[in-house]
């Protein structure tokens, strides 16, 4: 078996329950909160500089934070009101960085430069989406800008629209097809024009007929001979709406070690930044609230709620009526990939598209037993990889043996965890590996 390809037939992968409750709850919005922290890294890339000081007042829609690197994306208030910090802030990895602190005057007065972008040609378009604050919706963070403007763009022929949604309880994505089909077809028409495709492929789990249906009739609507646009269901299997897993599910092509998704003329968009993209073009306000699915046993009224980003995540559980004495595990994110909170002092962010109070019997925490050699992680990883093999090298210090095993492409999903009758802390281990070969990279 060869772990650095995907196996014919075999595309690895775990079902996981889906516990998708609120997937009925349209969307509802939180008020507006009284103060919003917005820490300067809310994407993948370079962190933001702090474009305000204490004492500023500041407008709905105004940009608070930018760099001139080039991965990064500005960050914009949500609120109206007064900058009553700028100091540091822990991010949910336990992190520090530099954070605006705003407290509302509940007027929510929209910034006087708020505006539809004007757009003549490519250009123009790219430097409308970095203006809008897009990042990747579906929790990766990546800066759109830099997603749409790959140095191969003649070679893209096929955009994959990721609406798969495959962790367990979340339903943003969800409610967003249902909710706001109309945006998303307008903003896979945007894309098909700027990057002169000629086939985009919405890609969503088979257990969402009902969103299906939708999209399935718009997008014979606006399809063309030339420029076609297809509604593909998949299997409702864990990770089916990682990157590479999900290309290789709608075209069989395949993402080599180490490339990108363009390498083999594809370029995938979460489906909410695709809506998302699509109203800011006709409106000019930027990516200031989103959606967030709030559930788990801890939680009395689970919803999904639309937030304005900054908000402390406090708010937003008191908003669906936590009890907080059931809580054992607090997640940002989903439980696959998600990330555990110490406690809810943490605030929403761009790429944050959910928040879990999950109660013991939801997330029991097993003792960790000894390996017993059964390949189920194996059989489970979607990169083909060796989770036992690596944590042998990770506990010899192998950087050398780390690397020809192709640690690096581990996408951190949790399936190997999740398959492992020994309750092995894999996923864990495969993060610590990774850092042992980036912090050789770095020497």
């Amino acid at each position: 078996m060869n772990f650095r390809d995907f196996l014919p037939g075999r595309p690895g992968g775990v079902r996981v329950p889906h516990h998708k409750s609120t997937a009925n709850c349209e969307t509802v919005t939180m008020p507006v909160p009284v103060r919003i922290t917005l820490p300067m890294v809310q994407h993948l890339g370079a962190p933001c500089n702090p474009m305000v000081k204490v004492g500023d007042t500041v407008s709905v829609g105004q940009v608070v934070a930018d760099s001139d690197a080039a991965i990064c994306a500005p960050i914009h208030s949500g609120v109206s009101g007064t900058v009553t910090a700028v100091s540091d802030a822990k991010m949910p990895d336990g992190r520090v960085f530099p954070a605006v602190t705003i407290d509302s005057d509940g007027e929510q007065r929209i910034f006087e430069g708020i505006a539809p972008p004007v757009i003549n040609n490519y250009t123009d378009f790219l430097a409308a989406v970095r203006a809008s604050g897009l990042v990747g919706l579906g929790g990766a963070g990546f800066p759109a800008h830099i997603k749409l403007n790959p140095p191969n763009r003649s070679e893209i022929d096929t955009i994959v629209i990721n609406a798969a949604e495959c962790e367990p309880y979340i339903t943003t994505d969800y409610r967003e097809c249902r909710e706001n089909s109309w945006d998303i077809l307008s903003g896979v028409q945007t894309l098909m024009e700027f990057l002169d495709a000629q086939r985009v492929i919405i890609a969503i789990e088979r257990n969402k007929p009902a969103a299906i249906s939708t999209l399935s009739r718009i997008a014979r609507d606006i399809s063309t001979p030339e420029r076609r646009v297809m509604v593909k269901a998949l299997p409702s299997r864990y990770p089916q709406g990682a990157e590479k897993v999900l290309i290789y599910a709608c075209t069989g092509r395949r993402v080599p070690p180490g490339k990108l998704p363009g390498d083999v003329g594809c370029l995938v968009m979460n489906v909410t930044s695709t809506a998302f993209l699509s109203r800011y073009l006709k409106t000019g306000i930027p990516l200031i609230s989103r959606r967030i699915t709030v559930d788990g046993g801890a939680i009395q009224n689970p919803q999904n709620l639309r937030v304005i980003i900054g908000t402390p995540i406090k708010d937003v559980l008191d908003a669906c009526g936590v009890e907080r004495k059931k809580i054992h595990a607090l997640i940002m994110g989903g439980p696959m990939m998600g990330t555990a909170l110490m406690d809810d002092s943490a605030m929403v962010l761009k790429q944050n598209n959910a928040v879990l109070a999950l109660t013991a019997k939801e997330s029991p925490h097993a003792a960790e037993n000894a390996c017993m050699r059964c390949g189920k992680c194996i059989s489970a990883c979607p990169m083909r990889l060796a989770p036992p093999v690596i944590s042998g090298a990770l506990g010899r210090h192998d950087i050398d043996a780390l690397e020809k095993l192709a640690v690096m492409s581990c996408m951190e999903c949790g399936c190997c965890a999740w398959s492992c009758p020994s309750g092995r802390f894999l996923t864990q281990t495969m993060r610590m590996a990774k850092d042992a070969v980036r912090e050789k990279e770095r020497r």
